[in-house]
């Protein structure tokens, strides 16, 4: 978010009334998502995505694993068999699949 965004955001809301234990609990959702509890709430009253800190890293290490396996596959290219090209593949149409389920918050179940 730019400086002149927040410096837009002039409107105070009213305060609002909660038990105890749903104020700890926002609290410790907005903890657990990196973002203040203003910017948590903002997110949640208006639909937005809250992507927690773990789906950011887990989707930065898919996304290395999948550069490793293309490096592997070029790497082979001299020994490569059809069997083992297929099995490249695989892995990553899986790994793509993985990060954009992560992505968008689908999450599919193998058959």
């Amino acid at each position: 978010m730019s400086k002149s965004e927040k410096r837009n955001r002039t409107e105070l809301l009213l305060g609002i009334r909660c038990l105890p234990e749903e104020k700890a609990l926002i609290k410790e959702k907005a903890e657990l998502s990196g973002v203040s509890v203003g910017e948590y709430l903002r997110r949640c009253a208006l639909g937005r995505r809250i992507a927690p800190p773990t789906d950011i890293h887990m989707i930065n290490e898919l996304l290395r694993l999948g550069g490793l396996q293309k490096h592997l596959y070029n790497q082979m290219q001299s020994h490569m068999t059809p069997e083992l090209s297929k099995q490249f593949s695989e892995v990553l149409v899986a790994l793509k699949k993985t990060v954009v389920a992560i992505h968008t918050g689908v999450h599919h179940q193998e058959k």
